[in-house]
């Protein structure tokens, strides 16, 4: 029997981009395989990851968030790796649910394994582009001391901040100190994380100014990273190279982002979110239960 193709899109939110695949009833089952297929920039679609949009009352995980949020983001690192938390993907999967009509403009709730987190849009876009601001939450700095990241035939000392998902970020006079990385750099003790970390290296460019490139968990070096551009102003704030701001802009290779910071240390993140293209996915790979209720 062949499976009927399903809907998907393809977005990115500053050049760090995603396939969205609308699942409200949670029929699809994703499999490593799927996810590596899909995210594949060669024999698939190409993605930095997978963006599955399903309602909260469909999916186990996500149901003690239904009564404050319909919608669970199910993120998938294209190495087929579950992730919890993902700030452009957030940002471009609310872009599509607003300027698709699965939800109004204003404050949209969307949970995450990371708990729910809350996005902000002034109005649908009838060019599916536009600024959108997410609720970071504040950053957690849950340690250990002594961690080191290796690059480029150099090591640096790096801080543990986590932004619902772990980075180790390191403080650079020049980002290109970083070299190539393709490969992922090497991080000590070894047992620090075990469940991997994105690596982030920043830069202070001014007041309120950062530069960053992220090795992110499952995906390499992505064009801009929204988890990580909170972690690298937590760790430029935590070592004292800036005065405090309550604003950041942060350059990142594929676009600019910008951060609120409240004075309890809440992170607002803002920045582009676009949906470019749609279409149907004919995969030999794509599993779908024929048994959950079709979503009306």
């Amino acid at each position: 029997m062949t499976r009927p193709p399903h809907p998907f899109a393809k977005g990115h939110g500053a050049g760090n981009d995603f396939l969205i695949l609308p699942d409200p009833a949670g029929r699809l089952r994703l499999t490593g395989e799927m996810v590596r297929s899909l995210c594949d920039r060669r024999t698939g679609i190409g993605a930095d990851g997978i963006l599955r949009a399903v309602h909260t009352t469909a999916v186990p995980e996500a149901a003690s968030m239904a009564g404050e949020a319909e919608w669970f983001m199910d993120y998938r690192n294209p190495d087929g790796t579950v992730g919890a938390m993902c700030g452009n993907g957030i940002r471009v999967l609310a872009r599509y649910l607003v300027d698709t009509g699965l939800s109004p403009a204003g404050a949209l709730p969307i949970a995450t394994r990371a708990g729910t987190r809350h996005v902000h849009i002034p109005h649908p876009s009838t060019r599916f582009r536009g600024e959108v601001t997410v609720k970071m939450g504040r950053p957690e700095l849950p340690g250990p001391d002594g961690i080191t990241v290796t690059a480029a035939g150099r090591t640096w000392p790096a801080l543990h901040v986590d932004m619902g998902n772990p980075h180790a970020v390191v403080l650079l006079d020049d980002l290109g100190q970083a070299g190539d990385l393709t490969t992922a750099p090497a991080v000590t003790p070894a047992g620090a994380f075990p469940h991997g970390v994105s690596i982030g290296f920043a830069v202070l460019r001014g007041p309120g100014r950062i530069g960053l490139r992220v090795h992110e968990r499952g995906a390499g070096e992505t064009r801009a990273c929204g988890t990580g551009a909170c972690a690298a102003i937590a760790a430029v704030r935590t070592a004292g190279r800036t005065a405090a701001a309550d604003s950041y802009l942060v350059d990142a290779p594929g676009g600019r982002l910008r951060v609120a910071v409240l004075p309890d240390d809440t992170m607002y993140l803002t920045g582009p979110a676009a949906i470019v293209a749609q279409g149907t996915l004919h995969l030999a790979t794509l599993e779908v239960d024929t048994d959950a209720a079709v979503a009306a």
